[in-house]
């Protein structure tokens, strides 16, 4: 089992005995998702901003354009964080004390670095989409030379990382296990619903493979 060394920066603290620094289960958390949670500093003040990613080996992959203020502070800090997470259940317990929820969230750090070689950028570009849905780059029109241009992609190579991970039940004081009040966990799940073709789609189009594939996946 492979596992991110423990520093100050990614060691969890508060609840450790849910953190887990194995490689393999922080992946599986990052290829669970596609929104992660980048911060920045903009003069002086914290930003954390939403942002779609794609993910090789160590490597994750954010692409806005060759003004994108974030991505651009983002290249010139040479360095950044960011935040993965999962919510699979709401906690009830029988006190407010005890409420919490099941999750699983995965914390980057890492270098960061601007795509430059054509080949390369292409290769980035193409683990976003399949990161997004796999099949669809092969289904959509190639890029312009224009818009490829026009396109900032930025590498990040996960220097370390930690998961912190609940997936347990309710856990109540002792003294309240028999009093008349309901607990139990309300599992929370993502889910994909039928596509809805665009309006200018033919109406005798079937919906390609890749497409349903996905639904079928994740209904």
């Amino acid at each position: 089992m492979k596992e991110y060394s423990k520093s100050k920066l990614n060691r969890v603290k508060r609840g450790h005995i849910r953190a887990s620094y194995d490689v393999e289960k922080i992946n599986s958390i990052l290829d669970a998702g596609f929104i992660g949670f980048v911060s920045y500093v903009f003069e002086g003040k914290a930003i954390s901003i939403p942002m779609a990613y794609g993910r090789k080996d160590n490597k994750i992959y954010l692409h806005g354009s060759q003004a994108n203020r974030m991505l651009l502070f983002l290249l010139e800090a040479k360095e950044m964080s960011m935040t993965v997470m999962h919510l699979d259940a709401l906690v009830l317990a029988r006190s407010g004390f005890h409420h919490s929820v099941n999750y699983r969230s995965a914390t980057l750090f890492g270098t960061v670095k601007k795509v430059e070689d054509p080949a390369e950028k292409n290769a980035g570009l193409l683990c976003f989409m399949e990161h997004m849905m796999p099949g669809r780059w092969d289904a959509i029109r190639a890029m312009t030379q224009e818009e490829f241009d026009r396109t900032l992609l930025v590498e990040m190579t996960i220097e370390t990382a930690s998961a912190k991970i609940r997936d347990v039940g309710v856990i109540d004081e002792p003294e309240d296990i028999d009093l008349p009040i309901w607990a139990g966990l309300m599992p929370i799940k993502q889910t994909a619903t039928y596509p809805v073709p665009d309006k200018d789609v033919p109406i005798d189009m079937e919906i390609p493979k890749h497409i349903l594939d996905y639904y079928n996946a994740n209904k």
